[in-house]
């Protein structure tokens, strides 16, 4: 855990309130290029599958800015057997795919990275007591700041079902930042073109191009049939 939240206030002073609702209010729009990194949904036999398969089996649009309710038709179906079994993870890039992107990251910007979790719902109870140093997001929960190598980037903070990826991390010379909110199926880049490239050019990856304004909302969908709401139970 990090002493001091020093290293994290360039993100609070650059980065978006989050009631706009864009890629700004989770990266601070100070980087040449973005990119949208979406997490895999699962096959039966535990391989990942791929949103733009999943919107071939559909007969929906994949680009970059779909939803997933929008590629399957509704927020709320459990499965599509001979498609994918378990959706996208909401809140968390999953370990393999975490893994992945630190590979590319590495070969870029070898460095130390900070990570940071929400202090509350993702550190288990019993360290929740300790002084923890907070960084104060506009608009948010104030976030826990964690020091460490990259490898670190595919932890799983909380433990159990609760266990999430950290939802900020970068390296100290802040060429590059990564965030995935608790409400969403993908994670955020913002870094260098070339940097970016790389993400979208890996093999192991499903990634499109991104732009800081753009909108992180459940209907932000504009070519596919917009679905009901995911809190609306339909």
């Amino acid at each position: 855990m990090a002493a001091d939240v020093g290293p994290g206030m360039w993100i609070v002073k650059h980065v978006h309130r989050f009631n706009e609702h864009a890629i700004a209010s989770l990266v601070p729009p100070v980087f040449d290029s973005y990119a949208r990194i979406f997490h895999p949904a699962m096959a039966i036999d535990g391989e990942p599958v791929r949103w733009t398969d999943v919107a071939v089996a559909n007969g929906t649009t994949a680009h970059p800015t779909m939803e997933w309710g929008s590629l399957v038709g509704s927020w709320h179906t459990p499965e599509q057997p001979g498609v994918w079994q378990e959706a996208p993870e909401q809140g968390s890039l999953p370990p393999r795919a975490a893994r992945s992107l630190v590979g590319v990251l590495r070969r870029l910007h070898p460095d130390t990275r900070y990570l940071l979790v929400r202090p509350l719902a993702r550190i288990r109870p019993h360290h929740r007591s300790r002084k923890l140093s907070r960084l104060p997001m506009p608009s948010r929960e104030d976030m826990v700041l964690f020091s460490g190598d990259i490898d670190l980037a595919d932890t799983q903070f909380g433990g159990g079902m609760l266990g999430m990826s950290a939802h900020l991390w970068w390296p100290e010379d802040r060429a590059w930042c990564v965030a995935t909110d608790i409400d969403l199926m993908t994670t955020y880049l913002g870094a260098s073109a070339e940097c970016v490239e790389a993400v979208l050019t890996a093999p192991e990856l499903e990634a499109l191009p991104a732009t800081s304004d753009q909108k992180i909302t459940w209907d932000s969908d504009t070519v596919n049939p917009l679905p009901g709401s995911p809190s609306s139970g339909f």
